[in-house]
Order: C-alpha cells, then sequence, then structure tokens
C-alpha cells in the first residue's frame, strides 16, 4: 500500500477519535477566546475533523506528485470523505447545530455518488472526483468545521457565517450530485 493510500486509511482512523471528543461529556468545561465561549471537548473534536480534513488535500498532492494515483485510491479517498462528513453531519443534528433535513439531502447525495461509482465500477470504468466535487467537499468541510466550532470567530459578530456556509455546502452537494448523474447517464440507458 502506498503512502497516499496510508493517509486516506488514516483519515478514517481518526473518525472515532473525533466522535469520541464530540460525544463523551468531558470534564474541561468551557474555554472563552475573543468574547466567545466553546466547549473543550468540541474544540478538540473540531481540530480532529480539521486535522483529518486536510489529509485529504495530503494523500491527493502526494498521489498526483508522485505518481502514485491507484484505483483503491480513487475509491478509497471519497469514501474517506463520505464517512467523515456523515459522521460529523449525524453528530451536528444530534448537537442541534444542522437541521436534519439538510444533513438527509447531504448524506442521500453522498450514498447515491456512492451507489453509481459501484455500478460503474462494475463494468470497469472508476470515476475520480471532478472539481465540481471538491469543490463540494470543501464547501462541506468549512460549513462542518464552522458548525462544530459554534461559529466561534463571527459568533462575537453577529454573523451566523455556519449557516450560510451550510447552505452554500447544500447547493454545492446537489449541484455536483446531478453532474455526476448526468456525466454517467449512460449507465441507466444501458442497463437491463
Amino acid at each position: 500500500m502506498n503512502l497516499p493510500n496510508k493517509i486516506t486509511i488514516s483519515r478514517i482512523i481518526l473518525i472515532p477519535v473525533f466522535l469520541i471528543f464530540m460525544l463523551i461529556p468531558f470534564p474541561w468545561g468551557m474555554m472563552k477566546f475573543l468574547g466567545a465561549e466553546l466547549s473543550v471537548a468540541h474544540f478538540v473534536g473540531a481540530l480532529i475533523f480539521i486535522i483529518a480534513s486536510t489529509t485529504d488535500w495530503v494523500d491527493g498532492y502526494y498521489a498526483r506528485k508522485y505518481n502514485l494515483v491507484t484505483n483503491l485510491g480513487k475509491f478509497l479517498d471519497p469514501l474517506a470523505d463520505k464517512l467523515l462528513v456523515s459522521a460529523a453531519l449525524v453528530i451536528l443534528v444530534e448537537l442541534h447545530f444542522a437541521a436534519s433535513w439538510i444533513v438527509i439531502i447531504i448524506i442521500s447525495r453522498e450514498f447515491a455518488v456512492t451507489g453509481l461509482r459501484l455500478v460503474l465500477a462494475k463494468d470497469g470504468e472508476v470515476v475520480a472526483a471532478n472539481m465540481l466535487g471538491k469543490i463540494k467537499t470543501w464547501t462541506q468541510i468549512i460549513a462542518i468545521s464552522s458548525l462544530l466550532l459554534h461559529n466561534f470567530i463571527f459568533e462575537m459578530v453577529s454573523i451566523p457565517f455556519d449557516q450560510i456556509a451550510l447552505w452554500v455546502a447544500l447547493i454545492f452537494t446537489i449541484w455536483s450530485g446531478l453532474d455526476y448523474f448526468m456525466k454517467n447517464k449512460h449507465v441507466f440507458v444501458h442497463s437491463k
């Protein structure tokens, strides 16, 4: 297994660590920064999520730079993204920071595109993430990070950046999902 794939797997391994910090009621209390309050455990959880998210860029960089792009990597990388994002979104619903209907749409798109990838893989086609899919991923990461940090910086100036970012992520999620299906509609036309 090459280095980019190991980095991708580390992203998957960080998911349970992230969940522990977000769900277990640690007695560390709250921290204050620039007039805003945030749970220390949630701050650590958010940092773990952000670190795990940045490995998406790192593994892709190494795979392209050293010509280590593999079919396993093309499959694992978006899967790791979907697992991390889905875990974080479910946590955000549980914490009442994100509307469940938005999360359902985002996660449904992730399952639908994964299903499409599996159908294409059956015919020997491996679909790597396109630019719109990458933008979708980063808008989701920015929205989730802002929500996990309780709109930390923007709270003191009363700007709902976290909610705005979530809406932007929702729009790119729907757009990129439609794009994947439109570009691969031949699967449905020729299927029996």
